[in-house]
């Protein structure tokens, strides 16, 4: 479905925290990748990934786009004029589309294309001052911080990252900020969503992970809210916080139960992906 971000002054996520603790975590993890990429075999190269119908050569060429457009956005955000790209973009048929145009580009050529752009991102990144990271950037919710957008860039390349390589029977790294951040992020993103598809709801969702240990609120009302610690709440998750955001992010079912009442807070991500 075609996404419906919500625009203007006030973000429809807020993170508590200070805002450029990100920067290490995302060019950690893109560095990471970048540097495993580099070693892969032809063979590696087209195998299948998670994501289904792409290779990994697939899921790259939709992380360089990504690093394109949150360059892109920063940049604007920097400026004082957040874009409005993403009223029309459809999460399940445009990346496949931008996947589709590069087919005839050689896994050297796909490699190439991410590291530039993955060095455009770190080098917007690292040019922002401390009060540009509260800046309004364009995301896929809508306006949010360059913090906040940033927090989106390092999920999203964080779950891919696992993608690619746990169908090759290979290590993932489990970096205890990145986990945090990926993890208090999608716990928000999910429930921003709702509110961006028409979700009148309001309610409170704490998280309580292990390994790392990770405790956050997530307050939802006109916007999403999240802050450290936790109290009495309308929905509770407990886990492991890497099983936490892969249920988070549709990669495997949560492990507890959720009450009917409660489904929207956690289902906002399934809904904006469903293809049908």
């Amino acid at each position: 479905m075609q996404l419906t971000p919500r625009y203007g002054l006030n973000p429809i996520i807020r993170l508590d925290g200070t805002p450029a603790d990100i920067l290490a975590p995302v060019i950690r993890q893109r560095r990471r990748l970048t540097a495993t990429l580099a070693s892969f075999t032809d063979d590696q190269w087209a195998h299948p990934s998670r994501c289904a119908g792409w290779s990994n050569r697939d899921v790259i060429i939709h992380l360089d786009s990504t690093n394109s457009f949150w360059a892109f956005s920063i940049a604007a955000g920097q400026r004082g004029e957040p874009t409005q790209f993403l009223a029309t973009f459809d999460p399940v048929a445009t990346p496949a589309q931008l996947v589709t145009a590069a087919k005839d580009l050689s896994a050297d050529d796909v490699m190439d294309k991410f590291q530039k752009s993955t060095a455009a991102l770190e080098n917007a990144l690292t040019a922002l001052a401390d009060d540009e990271w509260l800046a309004l950037a364009e995301g896929p919710p809508g306006h949010i911080s360059i913090s906040a957008l940033a927090h989106h860039a390092l999920w999203d390349s964080w779950v891919h990252e696992r993608d690619v390589l746990l169908p090759l029977g290979m290590a993932t790294t489990d970096e205890p900020d990145e986990v945090a951040a990926c993890l208090r992020y999608v716990a928000a993103l999910a429930p921003a969503f709702a509110l961006t598809i028409g979700s009148a709801a309001t309610g409170t969702l704490a998280v309580t992970a292990s390994n790392p240990d990770v405790a956050f609120t997530v307050e939802i009302g006109e916007a999403v809210d999240v802050r450290a610690g936790t109290g009495a709440s309308d929905l509770q998750l407990t886990g492991d916080a890497v099983g936490l955001i892969e249920a988070l992010s549709i990669r495997q079912p949560l492990a507890q139960s959720i009450p009917a009442d409660c489904q929207w807070m956690i289902s906002g991500l399934a809904e904006v992906f469903d293809a049908s």
